[in-house]
């Protein structure tokens, strides 16, 4: 993902650790040889600093150049842009005009083609593997240089001296060195073979960390199973593919033995490496805020800071600016088109069908940016038809696209190449892969069949599908927008509104299609809501959010002037709850969450429990295809239960909850506040009554024996996953720092205890035996209680819980909680009379004594 960084006073120390391993990806400072050499010549400034010894380069020895038609014969294929590529036989050749030296290069490396045995592992088609900055540069006795520029420290006013010590204490590492193969006719040019160097293993054309590889059970290259498939040359970008070959690591993840490539098998992956020139004018940045949610890059600056440093962090955005004849009109509040607008083009790949949709779903942006001052700032159109333009191309860097990928892969992204310097949008290609059709299939099926007849069949129709797509593009669009998720917009929407036909309809289910709220699944059918009060739309966040990023401030001459006057706008909108943004990273509070809807999670899923039980009981008839098995009931079944769980999830997250609301200082209120006791003990309640007491109408004999799945899986799969997160060291910490800080006004980790225990030993008290799906939820509860109080135990990613967990109290409470129940089991068995209840209880108690004398 992208780095996100709080430059507030207060959060930058929680966030910084984390950030920094994010801005790696843009700026990486590793260092990796593609080929061995004696040591060559080096300019001057390396010399003063690092010496010779501490380069290698091109093992080759150094030929004098030739003449230029010697080298680039009349066979040579020459391809115009960047610079001249020129390809002879096997050998790839770069020319390199003196204007494009030193002029700063994006690369970014992509996964284009992977084989299956890398998608098991993640490694998808468009996922960035790497990426850098370079330049090329003139060297001592006909060299070339390949320097790989790093923006993590900077000092960006050259005339000041901080910007010549940082210079001096950050000199840019030479990735590679050429020889002069010849020199253009004119002297204004250097042609360099680039052939064994891109076709090598290194971190400009390749991953750039180790790390990068075996995420994806990558080993080592295999050089005579690698080769260049093709590069090609645009005014603004080169676009180099190359098709490279790894041994293969075994599921396991313990790397082949030395010199054993094949060993494991092999895996051969395609690499699309887009060289793209960063503008020679950087776009004026705008600084990061932790109140509105954008994509983030950054660095750190010596100069903001004249008692230390300032880490700096510049929201990305595309370059938006109005026609200079305009500019008048622009600054009294009247639209005007942009000099250059967003055009995302839809791959001619695309199934004709669903092309308005994606470009519907481009084009719904317009109303947004209308709220900065432009209109038809954005665009969707159909890409030329190759067989029409042959020159037109979708590598083009002057050119983002929404490419269609024939993929099993049930997913969309929406990735973007940004200038490091400034944040600036250079391009974006979207991908959509075909199966995400699937996926929106079955999460619209599953939340919304209750209220919508469309949804009751496993193929939908093509307008359905088509507004499904339509919902998918403008998401993904708005991340090429440089917008993040918004985890915490729907939790604005009072759960009451989600049901009223005139105003969810009106207004949406949440303020904003950023965020992780899928459909309306609280509607209920008797509300007769439509269509509109089900989709995701583009909201009153999202015009907000363009609106802060893109409207420009004239007035001010650099970003640090107008920080103040965003800082004012932001309060004032503020004021608007449905204009809040909740970050998709925060693990503590409740309001920022994943595929959650309204203001009360336990009201909203318990409407969504009710819609669930009677989706369950037509899946069998709605997942009927004559000649065909089970394979989609199965499909669908998992789906329910994963949607029953998710709202487990909303709800638990409500125990020991921190709600977080950025402000700056001068907004009043505090940043961070304690879920009320009252909404914690509504969660109890809830999870008592819908999970804990054992949720049986989950357990439907007709799908579970056509499934062959078993009921004692499907209960115990929902309620562990809760235990795991109620019973952990997070959630107990959480509840103990917040009783250090609200005394007797905090739901308290005693008061905790009483209430799961009533819920799921309550057979202990009332003398009941104790049914099979109860009986393993008790051995899951006192399981976890256990995993407690062994040593060395985690104590989780929140910032509100002691890192050593062995000095706070949950360790002490747990043991106190085992011992309770122990002597609960030891009241209980004399008067429990059913067999396998006696046997529960002895094992229960057996576990508990080991766990806390170990060794009697």
């Amino acid at each position: 993902m992208e780095a996100f960084f709080y430059i507030l006073t207060g959060l930058i120390g929680r966030m910084k650790r984390v950030l920094l391993v994010s801005v790696l990806l843009v700026s990486s400072v590793y260092i990796v040889s593609a080929q061995k050499s004696p040591q060559p010549e080096v300019a001057d400034s390396v010399k003063k600093v690092a010496g010779t010894s501490a380069l290698k380069g091109d093992s080759k020895p150094r030929n004098a150049p030739k003449p230029y038609k010697e080298v680039i014969t009349s066979k040579a294929i020459t391809k115009s842009g960047l610079f001249k590529i020129h390809k002879l036989e096997d050998k790839y050749y770069f020319e390199l005009a003196d204007s494009v030296l030193g002029r700063e290069i994006l690369v970014i490396n992509r996964i284009s083609k992977a084989g299956a045995e890398v998608r098991a592992s993640a490694g998808y088609a468009g996922d960035q593997i790497g990426s850098s900055v370079i330049k090329f540069e003139k060297g001592p006795n006909d060299r070339i240089f390949l320097r790989r520029i790093s923006y993590n420290t900077y000092s960006p006013d050259s005339t000041k001296s901080m910007y010549q010590a940082v210079q001096r204490s950050n000199v840019q590492a030479i990735s590679a060195a050429f020889n002069v193969a010849a020199y253009a006719s004119d002297k204004k040019g250097s042609v360099i073979d680039v052939t064994d160097y891109i076709n090598g293993e290194n971190e400009i054309f390749s991953f750039s960390s180790p790390a990068g590889k075996t995420r994806i059970r990558l080993g080592n290259f295999i050089s005579d199973r690698s080769y260049i498939e093709n590069v090609r040359s645009f005014p603004l970008n080169v676009e180099v593919t190359t098709v490279k070959t790894y041994a293969l690591w075994p599921q396991s993840g313990i790397p082949p033995a030395a010199g054993s490539a094949n060993l494991n098998g092999s895996s051969t992956i395609e690499i699309n490496s887009s060289m793209v020139a960063l503008p020679k004018k950087p776009m004026q940045a705008r600084y990061f805020d932790p109140r509105v949610g954008y994509f983030t890059v950054g660095y750190t600056d010596f100069d903001a800071n004249p008692q230390g440093i300032k880490e700096v962090r510049m929201v990305k955005r595309w370059r938006l600016e109005p026609k200079p004849q305009d500019m008048a009109k622009y600054k009294r509040g009247e639209l005007v088109e942009p000099q250059k607008p967003i055009v995302f083009y839809i791959d001619p790949a695309t199934p004709a069908k669903w092309v308005p949709y994606l470009i519907a779903g481009v084009n719904d942006w317009q109303k947004a940016f209308e709220k900065a001052g432009f209109k038809n700032a954005i665009i969707g159109k159909m890409a030329p038809n190759p067989k029409q333009d042959s020159v037109w191309s979708l590598d083009d860097a002057r050119h983002s696209a929404i490419v269609y990928k024939p993929s099993e892969i049930a997913n969309a992204s929406g990735p973007s190449t940004s200038d490091p310097r400034s944040g600036e949008i250079l391009e974006s290609h979207i991908n959509w892969y075909h199966n995400v059709m699937k996926l929106v299939r079955d999460w619209y099926m599953i939340q919304t069949a209750a209220v919508d007849p469309r949804a009751r069949k496993m193929e939908f129709s093509d307008e359905l599908m088509g507004d499904l797509i339509r919902f998918v593009s403008s998401h993904e669009v708005g991340h090429t927008l440089g917008l993040r998720h918004n985890y915490g917009s729907s939790s604005t929407v009072p759960v009451e509104n989600l049901r009223n036909k005139k105003w969810v309809e009106a207004n949406g289910h949440t303020p904003s299609i950023m965020d992780y709220a899928r459909f309306n699944y609280v509607a209920q059918p008797e509300d007769n809501i439509g269509p509109k009060g089900l989709y995701p739309r583009i909201g009153d966040y999202d015009l907000w959010a363009i609106e802060w990023g893109y409207r420009l401030l004239p007035n001010y001459k650099n970003a640090q002037d107008e920080v103040g006057e965003l800082n004012r706008m932001t309060i004032q909108k503020a004021k608007d709850r449905r204009l809040w943004f909740g970050t998709e990273i925060n693990p503590d509070d409740p309001n920022s969450q994943s595929e959650d809807l309204g203001d009360n999670a336990m009201l909203a899923s318990e409407y969504g429990i009710k819609n669930l039980q009677r989706i369950l009981n037509q899946l069998p008839d709605w997942t009927k295809t004559p000649n065909e098995g089970y394979d989609d009931l199965q499909n669908m079944y998992n789906q329910l239960t994963t949607q029953f769980n998710r709202y487990m999830g909303h709800v638990s997250k409500n125990i020991g909850g921190v709600y977080e609301n950025p402000k700056t200082v001068e907004q009043e209120g505090s940043v961070y506040e304690r879920t009320p006791v009252r909404t914690q003990k509504e969660a109890m309640a809830f999870l008592d009554k819908q999970l804990f007491t054992t949720p049986i109408w989950l357990v439907d004999v007709n799908i579970l024996n056509n499934i062959g799945v078993s009921p004692l899986q499907v209960i115990s799969r929902s309620q562990e996953a809760t235990l795991n997160r109620l019973i952990s060291s997070p959630t107990l910490g959480k509840l103990i720092a917040a009783e250090a800080m609200d005394g007797k006004d905090a739901y308290q980790i005693t008061s905790f205890f009483e209430d799961i225990n009533s819920s799921i030993l309550s057979e202990l008290k009332d003398n009941k035996s104790i049914d099979v799906y109860r009986r393993n939820l008790q051995k899951m509860y006192v399981d976890r209680l256990i995993e407690l109080v062994k040593p060395g135990l985690p104590s989780g990613g929140s910032r509100f819980v002691s890192s050593n967990t062995s000095q706070s109290d949950v360790v002490s409470v747990a043991k106190a909680e085992l011992r309770n129940i122990n002597s609960m089991i030891s009241a209980a068995l004399p008067s429990q009379s059913d067999s396998l209840s006696k046997y529960h209880l002895h094992d229960l108690s057996e576990r508990i004594s080991f766990a806390l004398n170990p060794k009697g």
